[in-house]
Formats: structure tokens, C-alpha cells, sequence
């Protein structure tokens, strides 16, 4: 399937740029802290974190995605229409079969994760299941081993956690300004590089959001377009589409965290309101539906 899967190599690159950016991002904020502070032990446990955080978020961000989503492991006698679907979908894909994990959540959604397509995850919530005849189905899961199948899963996955961890390190430090204990500065031209600092520390958890979002939106049209080809009925997926986001009701366990990685907007219509448009982790429904289309036609 190396014609629909084209955007491996891409997302491997994009992954270790990812890093290597979250690294940089880090040891500028704890520079700042430790100049602030007149202390440089702070620069030196920056970089340890960074690095701790980065080997962390490859080998482990998967499971906190599937805890912070209260997904619990799928059992093939507890369903096995579904093993079988997405066993035929891996098949036909050429990937290994992924793990199966349920959501109890009556809002029909799903997701993908895991570093490889060796060590992949889809979950789906039950009010999917329910819900959604067996052409949507297909539709929702071709989308979801698209997303395995360019490593979409791993680049999406690591964000969840560099950014959460992003913005917690600002968080403290914009505190600790708050709060004093600055170093007492009196050689003078340090001025700026501190103003740098702190407007740095203010800035980064929304710049850390917008890389979140701008992958966000160019992998779901194009798992959109790649879960088509796979099952070549593009209007099961339009069709589930319509279904999931007529739905309207959030997802119990839904988080800014994640959001990113479902197949729709985990906050339904509730979370598409004034500023929060200018934020969608998600295209438009109406603009992948109308891709759709034309692709049926």
C-alpha cells in the first residue's frame, strides 16, 4: 500500500525536528530561570528533564493517551465483529493488527496511537459501535490504520505530552515570578535578555498549542483521503462523519490534551463556540465531507 502510505519518511523527520525543537524550547526556559535566579543549577536540570522527557514520551506517551481517554483493552469474544473488521482492514493495509481498546463512552469517537505500527493502538468508544452500521465503521477505522500506516500516530502522540509538559514548566515559572526569589542584578545589561526570558516563558505553551494544532489539521485530511482509497467507499466515511459530529454531546473523559487525535472533535459541538473556533484541532466536518464526495464521484 506505499501509494497511500506516503508520509512515513516525512513524520519520522517531523517527529526527531519535534524533538529536537522541544529540547531547544526547554533549555532556553530554564536559561532564562536560571539567569533570573542568579542560579545554574536550574539550566542543568532543564536539559535533564528535556532529555528524560523526550525518551519518555516516545516509549510511554501511548499509555498516558490511553489513561487520560479511560480506554481499557478490547477482549475478541467481547466483540468480535469488530476484531474481524479491523483485522481484514490490516490485512488489506499490509499492517500488523493493531491492539483494540473500548472506550465506555456513548459519544461515537475514535483514535489511534503508539510509536509504530508494530506497537499500535486503536481505540474506540462504544457509542461508535452502536451507533454506526458496518460502511461507516470501515470508514472510522481505515481513517484511524491511516494514520498508523504514515506514522501520523507517533508525531500526534508525542505532542500530547512535549506540549502538556510545556506548559506546565511555564506555569511554574510564570508563577515563580510572581512570588520573587530573583537574583539581585547589579551588573546592569541584563535587562533584556530577563524581559526575553519571561516573555518566552509566557509565550511558549501557545506556540507549543499551535504546532499541536497545525499537524493536527493537515493529518486528518489526509487519513481522510488514504482511509478512502483503503476501503474505496469514501461515502462510509463521509456518511460516519455526519453521524459523529450530529451527535453534539462531549466525550466524558475529553481533554485539550488529546483532543488532536480523535477522528472528531471530542467536545462536540459544545467546544466550536466564539474563540474556541480559532483554535479547532480539526478541520471543518463540512470540508472533509465535501473531499469526500468528490472523491466518490
Amino acid at each position: 500500500m506505499a501509494t497511500i502510505y506516503t508520509e512515513q519518511g516525512k513524520n519520522i523527520w517531523r517527529t526527531w525536528v519535534l524533538f529536537a525543537g522541544f529540547f531547544a524550547l526547554i533549555v532556553a526556559l530554564g536559561y532564562s530561570a536560571s539567569y533570573y535566579y542568579g542560579n545554574p543549577n536550574i539550566l542543568y536540570i532543564a536539559v535533564i528533564f528535556s532529555l528524560v522527557m523526550n525518551f519518555a514520551s516516545y516509549w510511554w506517551s501511548d499509555k498516558v493517551v490511553l489513561t487520560l481517554a479511560g480506554a481499557k483493552p478490547l477482549a475478541h469474544e467481547e466483540s468480535p465483529e469488530i476484531y474481524h473488521l479491523v483485522e481484514n482492514l490490516a490485512i488489506t493495509a499490509g499492517l500488523p493488527l493493531p491492539k483494540i481498546y473500548l472506550i465506555d463512552d456513548s459519544a461515537p469517537n475514535a483514535f489511534a496511537t503508539g510509536r509504530d505500527k508494530n506497537h499500535a493502538v486503536v481505540a474506540v468508544t462504544r457509542g461508535l459501535v452502536e451507533r454506526l452500521d458496518k460502511n461507516e465503521l470501515e470508514g472510522v477505522i481505515a481513517h484511524e490504520l491511516s494514520h498508523i500506516g504514515n506514522r501520523d500516530i507517533l508525531l500526534q502522540t508525542v505532542v500530547v505530552t512535549l506540549v502538556g509538559f510545556v506548559a506546565i514548566l511555564s506555569d511554574m515559572f510564570t508563577r515563580s515570578l510572581i512570588w520573587g526569589g530573583r537574583r539581585d542584578d547589579r551588573e546592569g545589561g541584563g535587562g533584556w535578555l530577563m524581559i526575553v526570558g519571561i516573555v518566552l516563558m509566557v509565550l511558549s505553551p501557545i506556540i507549543a498549542t499551535l504546532i499541536q494544532l497545525a499537524i493536527s489539521r493537515r493529518r486528518e485530511f489526509l487519513a481522510d483521503a488514504s482511509g478512502a482509497l483503503l476501503t474505496r467507499y469514501p461515502e462510509g466515511l463521509a456518511s460516519a462523519l455526519k453521524k459523529i459530529s450530529a451527535y453534539g454531546q462531549p466525550l466524558t473523559h475529553a481533554s485539550t490534551a488529546t483532543a488532536h487525535l480523535y477522528i472528531s472533535n471530542p467536545f462536540g459541538s459544545a467546544g466550536m463556540k466564539g474563540m474556541a473556533k480559532l483554535f479547532m484541532t480539526h478541520p471543518p466536518v463540512e470540508e472533509r465531507i465535501k473531499a469526500l464526495d468528490n472523491m466518490a464521484l
